[in-house]
């Protein structure tokens, strides 16, 4: 590969590594590995009438109407004990208030006023159902399809929530017991768990929900089947059930008493009756975004080990993660990226090739050509859900539950024209809305702002934003919080 750069993630330093500007592959690559973050879960609850458990807008209400998962439908497990098949556990909002149960069996939200108010019981059964037991009375957690209260000792099927993760859909798969991810291999339609770093854009995959269920979609649309081999099309054999666990872990099975998990020497991901040691349960982690960095003339930055810069004249690749000199402040610039350097100077190629911090006043020289080295597609996540087109509306919606994969086609200096999953492009009208069947290809320029997190320039000349109506605008001259997209 040619010099890819993680946005995410860090590794050990080493010995020190030059960073230089080359035309060729780098020699004696090796990957650092990296162990996925232990971070407390998030997930929608969703009811056995199919709807989800809402934080309520008003009067410290919950409820369980809502269809599709948001931010009010969004809970972070807080685990205090876990054992076996059962956890002690808080459910918070992501507004910062508690589920709590009272006395009378009412279910609002709050802050626990004791040590063990809005503590419950989550009991993981086999059918990836969860049960929630308030600690303090013993009753469960249940819902009409509409309210949510806590008023029975005796379990029944109404006190079953199905547990979705709510992080992006574009995921990888870590497996703690082999350590490696998982990949798919399309030239011979099997996905095997054997990556080192998950740097390549086979590593990423889709995680759809219909229905209940969840369906594995591979970075060339393809789906994992149950016969262990991809098919191109989504199917009821495609189809597995999730058992979650806190902390992100998760397992796929198909119900009838075969679990998802690697096997043989090649560790193939495949359907069988026997794991062992836990081999079948995997890190569901957001896909990281890895870039290559260009200068003007066409050389790639390139670096033997794939660590963090750090500021000297000279930039060397030897330093920890978060370390102070190791952030780097970027200017965009029309699809071009300046990196400034702690020092206050700017980051230029010298005459030898190597990447120096020597440059007071920026230029030419110091612009550097940014482009995804593992997305082939955006999935793009604002406040108010996925960016994706509906059967009933002509104009590209930002609150919906299932994604569009916007295919990326690139053009120059970080230009991108968006292409929709039939073919045809994206389109601009009059009032800053979107359609996607356009017949000819517009420039759209794309700004990383964070981990995993970008903005997009639309043809107008204005910010891309999702609309609180659902509608996709591009309207907004400054850059605010609905103008960040997830990717």
């Amino acid at each position: 590969p040619y010099g890819l750069w993680d946005l995410t993630t860090g590794g050990k330093p080493g010995p020190d590594r030059v960073i230089t500007c080359g035309t060729g592959p780098m020699a004696e690559v090796e990957w650092i590995h990296r162990h996925p973050k232990a971070e407390d879960l998030r997930v929608g609850l969703i009811s056995w009438a199919g709807t989800y458990l809402t934080f309520g807008a008003y009067k410290s209400t919950v409820t369980a109407t809502a269809k599709s998962l948001g931010r009010r439908q969004t809970w972070e497990l807080l685990v205090s004990n876990e054992h076996d098949a059962q956890a002690v556990i808080r459910l918070k909002s992501l507004q910062g208030l508690y589920l709590l149960c009272e006395a009378d069996g009412t279910v609002c939200y709050g802050r626990p006023r004791t040590s063990h108010h809005g503590c419950f019981l989550l009991r993981f059964h086999r059918n990836g159902k969860w049960t929630l037991q308030c600690i303090i009375s013993g009753r469960y957690l249940e819902s009409d399809g509409e309210d949510v209260f806590c008023n029975s000792r005796v379990l029944s099927a109404y006190h079953m929530w199905t547990p979705r993760p709510a992080l992006h859909v574009h995921v990888i798969l870590y497996s703690p017991t082999y350590r490696s991810y998982a990949r798919a291999d399309h030239t011979v339609g099997r996905i095997w768990v054997d990556a080192a770093t998950p740097c390549l854009e086979e590593c990423g995959f889709l995680l759809h929900f219909h229905d209940g269920c969840y369906h594995l979609e591979t970075s060339t649309h393809h789906f994992l089947s149950r016969v262990d081999r991809l098919v191109p099309h989504r199917s009821s054999k495609t189809a597995f059930h999730m058992q979650v666990r806190p902390r992100g872990l998760v397992a796929l099975c198909d119900g009838e008493g075969g679990t998802l998990y690697p096997q043989g020497t090649h560790l193939l991901l495949g359907l069988g009756s026997s794991p062992i040691r836990g081999e079948e349960w995997f890190v569901l982690q957001h896909f990281p975004t890895w870039v290559s960095l260009k200068s003007k003339t066409r050389r790639f930055i390139s670096v033997v080990y794939g660590k963090y810069w750090r500021r000297h004249r000279a930039i060397i690749a030897d330093g920890y993660p978060l370390e102070s000199n190791t952030f780097f402040r970027v200017h965009w610039n029309c699809g071009r990226v300046i990196l400034q350097s702690p020092s206050g100077r700017f980051l230029s190629i010298a005459s030898n090739g190597l990447l120096m911090a020597n440059a007071t006043i920026p230029g030419p020289n110091e612009e550097l050509e940014i482009r995804f080295a593992n997305r082939p597609f955006l999935i793009l996540r604002g406040r108010y859900g996925y960016v994706g087109s509906s059967s009933d509306r002509d104009l590209m919606q930002c609150n919906m539950d299932q994604p569009d994969c916007i295919h990326l086609l690139p053009c120059r200096q970080g230009i991108y024209h968006f292409q929709a999953q039939g073919g045809s492009f994206w389109s601009i009208t009059s009032f800053g809305t979107f359609r996607p069947w356009g017949k000819f290809a517009l420039n759209f320029c794309i700004e990383l702002q964070g981990s995993n997190l970008l903005t997009v320039l639309a043809p107008n000349g204005f910010y891309i934003r999702a609309d609180r109506s659902g509608t996709l605008l591009a309207d907004s001259g400054d850059i605010t919080k609905e103008c960040i997209w997830e990717f």
